[in-house]
């Protein structure tokens, strides 16, 4: 979908040999502008046994959303408590899940089943700068990366031994010029050493206070 944004930087590297046992994959996400790493990007290998539906929250605190992004498997159901001491009024509008929980105080009456894949964005109609996203995916195969830019996932046998030493992956970042859908690429495996992907990321995470997309398009209905 996006794949002209991602850069992969070792092509010339050798597939994986072949293994017959489960291995850890390491993965290194770095700004294609300045090569710095990329923290808080959400790593998916589309490969392996689904993921099971799960139960999850995305909370309210500080009038923010935390976790600021969250991955469920398809089929999980999410709960939206409100720790603050005002109301909420949470809604979406993306293609994966719509929804709407008018103002409320507390914990919502019924969790919210997110039952097809995508990103799901996440805003607050009273607090403009509100904003979280929910990607909503089949995969187990699934990590964060940390302040080093760097994400270890735990790969099956079945995974490790494909024949091509190729991956498909799916990534995110809040940061990204499209922030409603992730960046797919096909990678080779390295034989040594991290897996190291490029995004293409805005320079500055969105500016708090403003009115974000999300909300203009609330505002057009």
């Amino acid at each position: 979908m996006f794949k002209n944004w991602i850069v992969p930087l070792l092509l010339t590297m050798a597939p994986l040999a072949l293994a017959a046992e489960p291995t850890t994959l390491s993965v290194r996400i770095v700004d294609s502008s300045t090569g710095e790493p990329v923290e808080d990007a959400r790593v998916i290998i589309n490969h392996g046994q689904a993921a099971e539906p799960s139960s999850a929250e995305m909370i309210q605190k500080g009038r923010e959303f935390r976790p600021h992004s969250l991955v469920v498997p398809r089929g999980s159901k999410v709960d939206f408590p409100n720790r603050d001491n005002t109301q909420h009024h949470v809604y979406s509008f993306s293609p994966a899940k719509s929804f709407n929980i008018e103002l409320f105080a507390g914990q919502p009456e019924e969790p919210i089943l997110f039952d097809k894949t995508g990103v799901v964005e996440v805003g607050c109609n009273i607090h403009d700068q509100m904003q979280g996203f929910i990607l909503v995916t089949e995969s187990a195969l699934t990590a964060r990366t940390g302040p080093d830019g760097m994400a270890a996932i735990r790969l099956p046998a079945s995974v490790s031994a494909m024949a091509d030493g190729k991956l498909d992956f799916s990534l995110w970042h809040d940061r990204l010029q499209n922030t409603t859908q992730t960046v797919d690429v096909t990678a080779s495996i390295p034989s040594s050493g991290p897996l190291e992907l490029a995004l293409d990321l805005k320079l500055e995470r969105p500016e708090k206070g403003r009115l974000d997309g999300l909300q203009k398009r609330f505002q057009d209905l």
